[in-house]
C-alpha cells in the first residue's frame, strides 16, 4: 500500500493572448483585458470568424536560440518558453534534485496543427513528388513537448503527453499531482500547450458552428453567461506549474503559492462535442474532487468554470455547479476567464488552474467581462463576479475543465498551511 505525500506549487509559467508571463497574465486578469482582436497570423477576410485571441509579441529567441526554434512547432515553442519560466520561478537548482525523480508531464488538444497544414499544402502544391521536411512528424506529434521540455531540464523521471482535447492539461496536472503524492516522482513540470490559429483551426471550428461570429464587435466577443453568447473566441498559448512534494519543497526553502487539495476525472458518455445537457459528467467530477479532497461544497470559495460562452456548455455546466452546491453555491465567487483569453483549446486547463491557485493566494477573485444582458436560463442570484475582481478570502478553488468526447477534469487548490 503507498503512502500519500502533500504535493504544492513552487513555480508558474504562462503565455496567454493577455500577457505573456504569468505575472502579465494574471495582471491581465485583474484588470479586465480582452486578449480578442483581429486575426493576423493569416488573412482570414474569406472564414465566417476574422478574429481570435492570439499571443502577441512573443520572442521565442529569448527562450531558445533560432535553429532549434526552427525545428520544433510553435506549440513547442510556447511549452519550452511557459516551462523555463516556471522552471525560473520555481528557483530549482538541478544540480541539487534527483533527476530520475523529476519528470514531464505536458500536453496539446491538437499538437503540431501549423507543421501538418504547412506540409500538406506543400505537396499538394507539388507535382505529387514526395518532399516532407525530415522535422514533420517530430514536430507535428503532441508528445514532443514534453520530450523537448525534459531535455531541456535533463529531467530523466516520468515522461509523457496526456492528450483530452480541452481538459489536457488539466489531466497533465492530475497525473502529475498522483505521481508525486504516490512516491514516484519528487518534482513534475505539467501543463498544456496550443497553437491552433491557423486556417485549419479557425476553419474546423467554423464549420462546427463552434465559434463566435461577432465581427463587428472582437474585444467582447467572448461573452460567458451573456443572453446574446454565440460561440467560444479561439485562443492560444501555454502554461506550466512546478508541482513538488511538500517535504521536498521546504527542504530548498521553496516559495509555496498553494497546495493541490484533490482532483476529478469523469466522462459524460453521451455525445461526440455537446455537453450532457443536464451537467451529469460535471457534476460527478466535482463531487470527485471535494471527496478526494476530503471537502464539503461550503469549503469552496471560488468555481474558475469552464464557460466557454457556448449557449448550451455554460448553463450546463451552472446546472452542474447547483447540483453540487445547492445553497452553497450563494456563498461561491464564480467566473470565467475564458471571457478575456478566449479559449486556449488543450491549453485552458492549467491557464485557469494558474487563475485558481493566483486566487488562492492573493486572495482574489478573477472577473467575468462582457456580460450585457442577463439569460432568463441562469440563476440571477449567483455572483458570477461580473466585470471587476472580486476581494475575498479565497482558501480553496475549484477549476473545471470539459473536452470534446466528453472528458470532465476538476483541480482544487488551497491554502498551503504548515
Amino acid at each position: 500500500m503507498l503512502s500519500t505525500r502533500r504535493v504544492v506549487v513552487t513555480g508558474i509559467g504562462a503565455l496567454t493572448p493577455i500577457g505573456n508571463d504569468a505575472l502579465s497574465f494574471w495582471d491581465g486578469l485583474l484588470n479586465g483585458k480582452s486578449g480578442a482582436g483581429a486575426i493576423t497570423k493569416f488573412d482570414a477576410s474569406k472564414f465566417r470568424t476574422k478574429f481570435a485571441c492570439e499571443v502577441k509579441d512573443f520572442n521565442v529567441e529569448s527562450y531558445i536560440d533560432r535553429k532549434e526554434a526552427s525545428r520544433i512547432d510553435p506549440f513547442c515553442q510556447y511549452a519550452l518558453a511557459v516551462s523555463i519560466q516556471a522552471m525560473q520561478d520555481s528557483g530549482i537548482d538541478t544540480s541539487k534534485i534527483d533527476l530520475d525523480k523529476a519528470g514531464v508531464i505536458f500536453g496539446s488538444g491538437i499538437g503540431g496543427l501549423r507543421t501538418f497544414l504547412d506540409e500538406i499544402i506543400a505537396y499538394a502544391k507539388g507535382d505529387g513528388t514526395p518532399r516532407f521536411s525530415p522535422f514533420f512528424i517530430p514536430k507535428m506529434i503532441i508528445d514532443l513537448a514534453a520530450g523537448h521540455i525534459s531535455m531541456k531540464f535533463g529531467f530523466r523521471g516520468i515522461n509523457y503527453a496526456a492528450v483530452s482535447a480541452c481538459a489536457t492539461s488539466t489531466h497533465c496536472v492530475i497525473e502529475s499531482f498522483n505521481h508525486i503524492r504516490y512516491g514516484r516522482a519528487d518534482v513534475m513540470i505539467c501543463g498544456g500547450a496550443e497553437a491552433a490559429v491557423n486556417e485549419a483551426g479557425i476553419g474546423g471550428f467554423n464549420a462546427m458552428r463552434a465559434l463566435s461570429e461577432r465581427n463587428d464587435d472582437l474585444a467582447t466577443a467572448s461573452r460567458p453567461f451573456d443572453k446574446n453568447r454565440d460561440g467560444f473566441v479561439l485562443g492560444e498559448g501555454a502554461g506550466a506549474l512546478i508541482l513538488e512534494d511538500l517535504d521536498h519543497a521546504l527542504a530548498r526553502g521553496a516559495k509555496i503559492y498553494a497546495e493541490v487539495a484533490g482532483t476529478g476525472m469523469t466522462a459524460d458518455a453521451y455525445h461526440m462535442t455537446a455537453p450532457h445537457p443536464e451537467g451529469l459528467g460535471a457534476q460527478k467530477v466535482m463531487e470527485m474532487a471535494l471527496r478526494e479532497a476530503g471537502f464539503t461544497a461550503a469549503d469552496i470559495d471560488y468555481v474558475n468554470v469552464h464557460g466557454t460562452s457556448t449557449p448550451l456548455g455554460d448553463v450546463a455546466e451552472l446546472k452542474a455547479i447547483s447540483k453540487v452546491f445547492g445553497d452553497d453555491i450563494y456563498n461561491l465567487n464564480i467566473s470565467s476567464t475564458k471571457s478575456m483569453t478566449g479559449h486556449l483549446l488543450g491549453a485552458a486547463g492549467v491557464i485557469e488552474a494558474i487563475a485558481c491557485t493566483y486566487a488562492v493566494y492573493h486572495d482574489i477573485v478573477p472577473p467575468t467581462i462582457n456580460h450585457f444582458e442577463d439569460d432568463p436560463e441562469i440563476d440571477p442570484r449567483l455572483n458570477l463576479t461580473f466585470h471587476t475582481p472580486q476581494k475575498r478570502v479565497v482558501d480553496a478553488a475549484l477549476s473545471n475543465t470539459f473536452g470534446f468526447g466528453g472528458h470532465n477534469a476538476s483541480v482544487i487548490m488551497k491554502k498551503y498551511k504548515a
